[in-house]
């Protein structure tokens, strides 16, 4: 239902804009960026699988291809919702996985600046590890944006960052190079200090979005020991204000920090991704939760800037 129309709203290169797809549950109006939706389908019959957690139905297998269920109303509600013959399934597609999420109904999509999506309050969220990564004014609508990757590693902590793939590095020695990492999702964001930290990388310096980062360069921008205080930049894409794609452009178009590294560390990498970072210099691109694959890359491009 999805795939045809999304040939015709797919986003320009760092303009910081976002494509959110709103739905319901019990009518109240959520939101998922239309980058992580590979489909929309009429709900179907779901095979029950034991000892899952409590929010996983169970699986289904649409086309030759067996997907995960999340009941998202059970989840977000801890409540068993009566499941409707209109329910419907947004099968989505990130950190190479493709899970469906059981909602009552799809709005439509909205296309809107990263800059009218704010970071809710810890009320709103749920505390510091809460669900909701963002508010976006979409028209008269406020929608809550899920963090659906949080969603996920709760879910299946297997498959989000693992720190055992730092230990298969082997020794490592203490690195003193300015790491600068943009990511908004709290729970991630703990999990690639604790990450980049165990590999010895332990001048981190992270940030909630893309502004925050750039507005940071800027602000040292005059400074003699530039390449001391950054020496390399990670970025998510999805991110309230200022999303990786346009923070990637700035820096890129800039003078004075395009020869920093930039490596796009996000759970949107797509071939149509891969082309936009490159696009817009991205000096390296991987998926999410390839943390071990992330410092090698990082080892590499700063034994390139010794060079």
């Amino acid at each position: 239902m999805l795939e045809e129309d999304k040939r015709g709203i797919l986003l320009e290169s760092g303009t910081n804009e976002i494509e959110v797809m709103e739905f319901t549950i019990n009518e109240s109006l959520y939101g998922i960026n239309v980058a992580k939706v590979k489909e929309i389908m009429v709900s179907e019959p779901v095979k029950h699988m034991p000892h899952a957690h409590p929010a996983v139905e169970g699986i289904f297998k649409p086309r030759d291809l067996v997907i995960t269920v999340v009941d998202l109303p059970k989840y977000l509600l801890s409540l068993d919702c009566e499941k409707g013959p209109k329910d419907l399934f947004i099968i989505t597609n990130f950190n190479k996985m493709n899970i469906a999420f059981r909602v009552h109904t799809v709005v439509g999509i909205s296309r809107i600046s990263w800059t009218d999506i704010s970071k809710p309050d810890k009320a709103v969220s749920g505390g510091n590890e809460g669900v909701a990564t963002g508010i976006a004014q979409c028209g008269n609508d406020l929608v809550t944006i899920l963090d659906f990757e949080k969603i996920v590693a709760e879910i299946a902590p297997e498959t989000s960052i693992q720190l055992s793939e730092i230990d298969q590095l082997g020794e490592r020695q203490r690195s003193d190079a300015a790491v600068l990492v943009a990511e908004d999702s709290i729970l991630l964001s703990k999990m690639i200090e604790e990450a980049l930290h165990k590999s010895g990388y332990v001048n981190t310096k992270m940030f909630h979005n893309g502004r925050d980062l750039w507005e940071y360069l800027v602000s040292i921008r005059r400074e003699k020991d530039l390449d001391q205080r950054v020496s390399i930049i990670i970025t998510d894409i999805e991110m309230p204000q200022m999303d990786g794609h346009r923070l990637t452009k700035l820096i890129k178009d800039d003078a004075q920090f395009k020869h920093l590294p930039v490596i796009i560390f996000s759970s949107l990498i797509t071939e149509e991704m891969r082309r936009k970072g490159r696009e817009l210099g991205a000096d390296e691109q991987m998926s999410k939760p390839e943390i071990g694959h992330l410092v090698r890359v990082i080892d590499h491009l700063l034994d390139l800037r010794k060079e």
